[in-house]
């Protein structure tokens, strides 16, 4: 496959399988299961900033990641290897899409944001940047905002946490909501469009602003979230894999949301 190379649903979801996004995933069967447990129970780093709007059991996120994501529906298997369904992948993908090249034709504000910087910042600044290009507004926010041992920045249009000169890998919902303040503070309105992951985009959602994110098969919150009406699109896949292997998927929406 060459990087000009133009692919089909079909193929996406094909090459998608081949390369680990999909399909049998590196993230163990065990690990997804006790985090679908620890979300319920409001752990710190998997609660993503989900407001929750209803009761829901583990039975319930059970059934949920199955069906949104592709996890294995046997209630037998508990370790070893999971799925991420790739057709259910291109289905969001093709959604996430069609919102995100309605908002850039709009012309309208938009936040965007990673807790995955190694693996996940280059699909969010490639989108950053062709927001940019078809006359969009990439919402800057002022760096340097303390947050833990570290503060938030803006690389390439897109907010990470940064600590101890490297950029961390985080599901707190805490730099988000730290960012939204600091925009309310200037009197600057609020993004019309959210695209980021984990606390990321749980905040925003439950915040009420329009929101799209990438989550692994072991961030139940954000499917969560997406079926109780607060996240617009939650794609499934594995999100810390090498950047340059989502490259075919980043061309993929680009070309959908007629921004190639």
């Amino acid at each position: 496959m060459t990087s000009s190379s133009t692919l089909t649903a079909a193929e996406l979801a094909d090459y998608l399988d081949s390369v680990g996004i999909t399909g049998k995933v590196a993230t163990p069967r065990q690990d997804n299961l006790r985090h679908m447990r620890l979300f319920l129970e409001g752990n710190e780093h998997l609660e993503f900033g989900v407001r929750l709007t209803r009761e829901w059991t583990l039975d319930d996120v059970f059934e949920l990641m199955h069906e949104r994501v592709g996890t294995s529906s046997d209630l037998e298997h508990l370790e070893g290897q999971d799925t991420i369904d790739s057709r259910k992948c291109v289905a969001s993908l093709d959604r996430f899409a069609e919102r995100f090249g309605a908002s850039v034709r709009e012309k309208q504000r938009i936040l965007f944001a990673t807790g995955h910087p190694a693996g996940l910042l280059p699909v969010h600044a490639a989108l950053a940047a062709a927001a940019e290009r078809g006359g969009a507004t990439v919402v800057r926010v002022p760096e340097g905002q303390p947050f833990g041992d570290g503060d938030i920045r803006q690389l390439f249009g897109v907010l990470v946490w940064h600590q101890y000169g490297g950029l961390v890998h985080t599901h707190y919902p805490e730099p988000m909501r730290l960012s939204l303040k600091l925009l309310a503070s200037q009197g600057a309105p609020l993004p019309e469009l959210v695209v980021a992951d984990h606390g990321w985009a749980g905040h925003a959602a439950s915040a009420g602003i329009p929101t799209m994110g990438f989550a692994d098969c072991n961030d139940p919150g954000l499917f969560v979230s997406e079926a109780q009406g607060q996240l617009e699109v939650a794609v499934p896949l594995d999100d810390n894999l090498c950047p340059g292997l989502y490259e075919p998927m980043t061309r993929y929406v680009l070309e959908r949301a007629g921004l190639g």
